[in-house]
């Protein structure tokens, strides 16, 4: 797979929703291509307005640093090497749980981001749609 279509797209978003459903929580769920451009955004009834936003910086986070948006929450408190990163490229960083990047034979090709719960809860809602993009 060279690309993520929106297709794939709406197979991982029905993944996600599903997760989000089996939660108890409405949630919007981003997904974007290697270059972090949006495929597909998805908002649940319900889901907070400024989801939105925290849903698609996730996931472009998640591919501009090619990297899960967790690994980021301790590199970037106070005092920590990567303290003030979240307000580098326009505060678009985001450094905490829920965008996970999807790969393909060890390449990024694009990543998802949840937003409107949790942390935990955002994280697993992502992490439902990796299996499933895995599964394709």
């Amino acid at each position: 797979m060279e690309k993520i279509t929106l297709e794939t797209a709406k197979k991982l978003i029905d993944a996600a929703e599903q997760e989000a459903k089996n939660l108890g929580v409405a949630m919007v769920i981003s997904v974007v291509d290697d270059g972090g451009n949006m495929i597909a955004v998805h908002r649940m009834d319900d889901a907070w307005l400024a989801s939105v936003d925290i849903a698609q910086n996730k996931a472009w986070t998640s591919v501009a640093l090619k990297m899960p948006t967790a690994g980021l929450a301790s590199a970037t408190v106070a005092n920590a090497e990567l303290y003030g990163l979240n307000t580098t490229n326009g505060g678009r960083i985001v450094v905490f749980g829920g965008g996970i990047p999807l790969t393909k034979d060890g390449k990024v090709v694009g990543a998802v981001g949840a937003s409107g719960s949790s942390v935990e809860h955002d994280v697993k809602v992502s992490e439902a749609a990796v299996r499933a993009f895995e599964e394709l």
